[in-house]
């Protein structure tokens, strides 16, 4: 063939075909987009799952008493070597949740866990969630314990909580929430007023602080919430998987939900409810060992 044969591609073919592998990007894209978040969202379920076999380990060493969410602080705080507890290679000062479950399975929360630092960040990879990868500070965590019903051992007056919680008693096995991505004491503000996570941070309105406890849907004036102290706020699931959350119940089965099919309501605001009177009330049927909607525990003496 000679050169004057041959014959090339005009203006208008080009743009032609420029547009058409526009389009299939413009297709393509979103489906990748989609398929990396459901990649993220099955791997942090895969996390909790491997974590969440420590907590019937856990009973079977321990007289059938569920883990605590945190265990209680005695007198002297760090320097009282009761609040000293082996998470597997080595002591740590009141370990959480799932720290105390990494022990049983074998997946150590920290390379060199500590007795005088309760703000140490994790170090396996499957303490993160992919979604929140930052979050990994033992404190501000991207998973929470549903501890109100299954052991919250912070005290008041001497007294604990709820702690301890036998496991037999459990009847709603199968239907009982036991952890799960949890948006810290951000979910009781408004959308307006929350702020980005901090790793070390202490403010109320900031995703993730004090994540590693999980409120229950339905709260009342007499019942402990979010970080414990006076005046924070509630804290709750989080739908960081494309409007769901990832949670391990007690049987070990994993499930993605949305915060209503959780049985927590959302103001217009964006805070989840905590006391404010709803048309559909929030419902716990899903955290406690009854399957029914029942009371949190109320803090001992109110």
């Amino acid at each position: 063939m000679n050169a004057r044969s041959r014959r090339a591609f005009t203006l208008i073919e080009l743009l032609v075909v420029i547009s058409i592998l526009g389009l299939l990007l413009s297709i393509i894209l979103p489906s990748l987009s989609g398929a990396r978040k459901q990649g993220k969202r099955l791997v942090c379920m895969s996390h909790l799952r491997e974590l969440s076999h420590g907590w019937h380990m856990y009973a079977d060493e321990n007289k059938d008493v569920c883990l605590p969410g945190r265990y209680g602080n005695e007198p002297g705080g760090k320097t009282n070597p009761l609040n000293w507890y082996e998470i597997g290679n080595g002591l740590k000062y009141r370990p959480r949740w799932v720290a105390t479950m990494g022990r049983q399975v074998g997946i150590f929360a920290f390379d060199k866990p500590s007795i005088t630092d309760d703000r140490q960040d994790y170090d396996s990879v499957v303490y993160q969630c992919p979604t929140a990868s930052q979050w990994i500070d033992e404190r501000n965590h991207a998973f929470g314990y549903n501890h109100h019903f299954l052991g919250n051992a912070r005290k008041t007056a001497g007294q604990f909580h709820n702690f301890p919680v036998i496991r037999s008693r459990i009847v709603n096995v199968s239907g009982m929430v036991m952890g799960t991505d949890c948006l810290g004491t951000a979910a009781g503000k408004p959308l307006d007023q929350r702020k980005p996570y901090h790793n070390n941070g202490t403010d109320f309105a900031e995703a993730g602080n004090h994540g590693w406890t999980l409120d229950p849907p339905r709260l009342t004036a007499v019942s402990d919430r979010g970080s414990g102290d006076v005046g924070s706020p509630r804290t709750s699931v989080d739908p960081r998987h494309e409007g769901k959350a990832n949670a391990i119940f007690c049987d070990g089965h994993a499930e993605a939900r949305t915060p209503q099919q959780f049985g927590y309501r959302i103001l217009p605001s964006g805070a989840y409810v905590d006391l404010e009177p709803v048309e559909d009330p929030p419902t716990n049927r899903w955290f406690t060992p009854t399957g029914r909607n029942d009371d949190p525990p109320a803090i001992p003496g109110t």
